[in-house]
């Protein structure tokens, strides 16, 4: 179903795609590639909204810092200093992050508005972004495909040829809360990481990857999210042609589980400490696969380039079930 959702201040029309199977809900909106809402039973059949986001326009439009369940690029996470070099040529980003480029820059794809097209069981998003971009090269056309599974599970697929060599890592900043409501603090997280990258008070990486054994990063037999994270976790699969497992993130309260497979090496983990109103800090938890941060300024990191003939490719599929039953209907 596709229906108005509101108008920017140029005319320009934004609608919102609704997705429905298995007994799972998803809208999309064409403005950011937005994932609004994803309602979700648990063990009773109670069902939630377990995505953060705004009831309207409005909202995204005065709030666009937390990038809530968009589609992000043309580069995911932190470029240093907004400068990296290519083919011997450095490129200058806008600087969005104190000296840094963040998520795209500026005006990155979460601020588009983009194409959208039916495709069965889910809507197919595509935009070109030209060359210079916020300081990117290349004529990049991108595509960003929604569907959903028989089980509901909601699979993101990204797609993008250049015309020229360029760097691109897409995501999607959707921040879960699988009560549906409150802190997402209690939620637990099992990663299959056994290490991450430590970073500065910038938030760039900071030397080589670490080893998370004995550490607050040692999510790898599950362990309470609680607050103060926002860093990428090397997975140990790596990069893969087929979607694997690699998180699980489970809400005692309602029983609800979050699967995320990936073909990517990383996931950046972000506990929403930085939210404010009309949200609250830690209100959810961002699981944001990808590549790693400030890649292009570190050879020994897994490659962001893209060069003409070659094609982007990344899935990820989040699936969502139940733990166990809850013994009473929450706020019965």
């Amino acid at each position: 179903m596709n229906e108005l959702f509101g108008t920017l201040s140029d005319g320009t029309p934004v609608h919102r795609w609704t997705l429905e199977r298995g007994g799972v809900r998803v809208r999309v909106l064409s403005y950011g590639g937005i994932v609004q809402s994803a309602e979700v039973p648990d063990g009773t059949g109670r069902t939630a909204d377990v995505v953060l986001g705004f009831p309207d326009l409005d909202g995204y439009l005065a709030h666009p810092e937390p990038y809530l369940g968009a589609v992000i690029g043309r580069y995911a996470n932190r470029i240093a200093g907004a400068r990296f070099p290519l083919d011997g040529r450095t490129y200058t980003l806008a600087r969005n992050n104190g000296p840094h480029s963040l998520h795209g820059g500026e005006r990155g794809f979460d601020k588009r508005v983009w194409d959208v097209t039916p495709v069965p069981h889910g809507v197919r998003l595509s935009r070109v972004s030209p060359h210079g971009e916020e300081g990117f090269p290349g004529r990049l056309t991108v595509t960003v495909t929604y569907t959903l599974g028989a089980s509901g599970a909601l699979r993101i697929a990204y797609e993008a040829v250049t015309d020229a060599p360029t760097i691109v890592n897409l995501t999607s900043h959707t921040y879960w809360n699988l009560t549906g409501h409150g802190d997402a603090g209690g939620h637990e997280l099992r990663l299959a990481a056994s290490r991450y990258t430590p970073v500065d008070a910038d938030l760039i990486p900071a030397g080589a990857p670490q080893d998370v054994s004995g550490s607050r990063f040692d999510f790898r037999t599950g362990r309470r999210t609680g607050s103060g994270y926002d860093h990428n976790f090397v997975l140990d699969k790596g990069v893969t042609e087929a979607a694997e497992e690699v998180a699980e993130l489970y809400d005692p309260v309602s029983g609800r589980t979050l699967t995320v497979a990936t073909t990517e090496p990383g996931l950046q983990v972000y506990t929403a400490g930085h939210l404010s109103a009309p949200l609250a800090p830690g209100a959810g938890v961002a699981l944001e696969t990808q590549h790693f941060p400030d890649s292009p300024n570190r050879p020994e990191f897994p490659r962001t380039e893209l060069r003409p003939g070659e094609v982007y490719r990344s899935e990820t599929v989040y699936g969502f079930g139940v733990r166990d039953r809850p013994s009473a209907p929450r706020g019965a």
